[in-house]
């Protein structure tokens, strides 16, 4: 992009500068001294294109010097400008002073002037083809064309249509073979023609956005001009209306190059479906009812003429509609009914909390047709845009309300998603703002930009009242969701600090006294075996056997409510404690770089831990495998055994409380458990 702008700011040299204003001299002169000798109809196209095509690529060159196709322009106009001048001048009765050679010259170049049409059609909008193998077809077309206009250089094979005064120049023998070998070698226009014509179509389906829309323009033209061509030769038997009309093409292609994000041509295409429909129902339905009542009801031409009229005025309104509604499928695509959109936007509920408002977007679009929709969520003192269509968005400051208005319609969000950016400023179309309010309170806000030339219509403004209305409770939803997620995971923190205080007030209290009490059993046992009470003694020491077995369940509990080693060592040293000490073998694989949010830990740890557990004293299982990883969408844990599945988190063992526990931080549990294929538990831990 940055090259494009130096392109347009840069000052042309005055070499450069030079070239074009001699180039624009000679086609000027050439031009118009043909027009100066005389006026024919059959050549008049020529000249039209030599100006127009010569014009527009000079402009083009002159904005962009590198760009190819201004050259392609440039190369076919100047063709066209000899070739103008050479017939007007080989036309002229007289005939001229060496009118047989500046008529030959008219004359034999055609060929070269098609190709270099179809190889700018093929090359449009940027001048570079689309392949290799369309590279190897533009240069074959090339060959064809240097051989079509050698032969016409060397015999009169095109003498014939052009009306020349003068006769060819040469003599050459084999005129006559050569006239037959051209019936059937002019098919090569139409191959021309026919490749620039599939290159538009496939790169059309190929393109999108600012490219497509640039292809709509020489699209948009050249069918009109087609249109134009068939048109006179069914109404007129001539195809000179078409080849008058070719101008359009490289005036609309300039557009196209030049002015794409200024100009929209969908409007204008939209606009010209519906006049050429009216038109032509109008002129086929007004000619029947003339026709077709004057031979059933003899009646006079006038009152004829007025009930056709009536009959106009009758279904021209409710023609419009229909041929509007067609226009718009053609141009726009199929556009959602009311119904059809709020059933999108209900079904849009059940989709993940993160594309809920992506797809609310893309509904309020298909609905309305918009060129782009973005979606800010916040008060009426901040809001923040949190989904855009068709381009995501990107980061852009806070703004208000207010602000959203005057801010979008002045591009004051230079933050916006390069696509969305351009069309904020104000040569754009203007931006319809409406607020999203649920009791009395502004939530957010839909910005609606329309295609330019397309007003946002009152059925249109119904259903965006109703999608904004849908979408206040969708964010309202949004909004509880997170504040319930936001409980759960405070209830969880704070469960997680009550064991830590637990586990630390054991360790600390219970269990220390508890040691101490049992070193003195051991001294009161020492002490009576060496006075001689051995009773005593072997009762004392039964009595401390007794305490340090409660003291290790009692560590094993305060492990259990939270281990020491977690909180010291990270998660990897926690599982691997609970693999050693587990009852069946485990294969623990763990890939934590550094340490994660507590929160975090804590339920890797008690999944894991637990999933050990259950598998040991219910499954029957050989191998329980653990594998927890940190990965771009957060910590991953899955841990499979190869019991004899069948668990249900409604059955207890304490999967039921896990999902809650992983509910809580924003993630899902998935349980696979067949009855007879062991179980699987599987779920990503959020750590952003």
């Amino acid at each position: 992009m940055a090259a494009a702008a130096n392109a347009y700011e840069e000052a042309p040299p005055a070499a450069r500068e030079a070239g074009l204003g001699v180039v624009a001299l000679v086609v000027a002169v050439l031009v118009g001294y043909g027009w100066h000798l005389g006026f024919h109809l059959a050549n008049a196209h020529n000249g039209l294109i030599a100006a127009s095509w010569t014009a527009v690529g000079l402009y083009v060159v002159r904005m962009r010097p590198r760009h190819r196709e201004g050259w392609l322009f440039v190369a076919t106009g100047v063709v066209h400008a000899v070739m103008f001048f050479g017939r007007q001048y080989g036309l002229h009765e007289g005939p001229l002073p060496a009118a047989s050679w500046l008529g030959w010259v008219g004359v034999w170049p055609l060929p070269l002037a098609i190709a270099a049409f179809g190889w700018m059609l093929m090359a449009f909008p940027d001048g570079r083809l689309l392949s290799r193998r369309w590279l190897g077809a533009a240069w074959g077309m090339a060959a064809v064309a240097v051989a079509m206009a050698t032969a016409s250089a060397l015999w009169p094979v095109e003498y014939d249509r052009t009306g020349l005064v003068a006769p060819h120049p040469f003599d050459v023998p084999g005129a006559a073979a050569a006239t037959q070998v051209w019936e059937y070698a002019q098919f090569g226009y139409l191959l021309f023609q026919a490749l620039g014509t599939a290159a538009i179509v496939i790169r059309l389906r190929r393109s999108g956005g600012d490219e497509a829309r640039r292809m709509r323009w020489l699209a948009f033209a050249v069918v009109m001009d087609l249109l134009i061509l068939a048109a006179g030769v069914v109404i007129l038997g001539s195809p000179v209306p078409g080849l008058l009309a070719l101008p359009l093409v490289p005036v609309a292609a300039a557009f196209g190059i030049l002015r794409h994000r200024l100009y929209d041509i969908d409007p204008v295409i939209n606009k010209t479906i519906v006049v050429g429909a009216m038109l032509l129902l109008i002129t086929a339905g007004y000619v029947a009812l003339v026709v077709g009542v004057g031979g059933l009801v003899p009646v006079e031409e006038r009152w004829r003429s007025l009930f056709a009229t009536a009959v106009v005025a009758v279904v021209f309104e409710p023609l419009r509609r229909r041929a509007q509604r067609l226009a718009d499928r053609l141009v726009y695509g199929p556009r959602a009914t009311p119904y059809e959109a709020l059933s999108r936007l209900s079904a849009q509920l059940t989709a993940a909390p993160e594309e809920l408002l992506d797809g609310i977007a893309a509904t309020v679009a298909s609905a309305l047709g918009a060129r782009e929709v973005v979606v800010w969520v916040g008060d009426e003192a901040c809001m923040v845009p949190r989904a855009g269509w068709p381009h995501p968005v990107g980061r852009v400051d806070p703004a208000p309300l207010s602000g959203l208005h005057h801010g979008l319609h002045d591009g004051l969000h230079h933050g916006l998603h390069h696509g969305l950016h351009h069309g904020l400023h104000h040569g754009g179309p203007r931006w319809h703002v409406r607020p999203i309010v649920d009791q009395g309170t502004a939530r957010g806000a839909i910005a609606v930009r329309k295609p330019p030339g397309e007003p946002l219509t009152a059925a249109e403004e119904r259903l965006l009242t109703d999608l904004v209305a849908q979408t206040g409770l969708v964010i309202v939803q949004q909004e509880q969701a997170q504040q319930l997620q936001a409980a759960a995971r405070r209830i969880v923190s704070a469960e997680d600090a009550a064991r830590r205080r637990l586990e630390r007030d054991l360790h600390d209290g219970v269990q220390l006294r508890l040691v101490t009490l049992g070193l003195e059993l051991g001294a009161l046992a020492e002490q009576a075996k060496e006075s001689g009470d051995g009773l005593l003694a072997s009762r004392a020491k039964d009595a401390r056997a007794h305490l340090l077995e409660a003291t290790a369940d009692l560590r094993e509990l305060a492990r259990g409510l939270h281990p020491m080693v977690l909180a010291q060592d990270g998660l990897e040293a926690a599982l691997a404690a609970v693999a050693d000490r587990s009852a069946i073998p485990v294969r623990l694989r763990v890939s934590v770089e550094s340490r994660l949010p507590r929160e975090i830990e804590a339920t890797a740890y008690y999944l894991v831990s637990e999933s050990i557990t259950n598998a040991a004293r219910h499954s029957a299982a050989s191998v329980v495998t653990a594998d927890v990883t940190v990965g771009g969408d957060g910590l991953r844990i899955v841990v499979t055994d190869d019991g004899r599945g069948g668990a249900r988190p409604a059955t207890g063992s304490g999967l039921q409380g896990l999902a809650d526990r992983v509910a809580a931080l924003g993630a899902r549990l998935e349980l696979d458990s067949p009855a007879g294929g062991g179980t699987r538990l599987r779920t990503v831990l959020p750590c952003g």
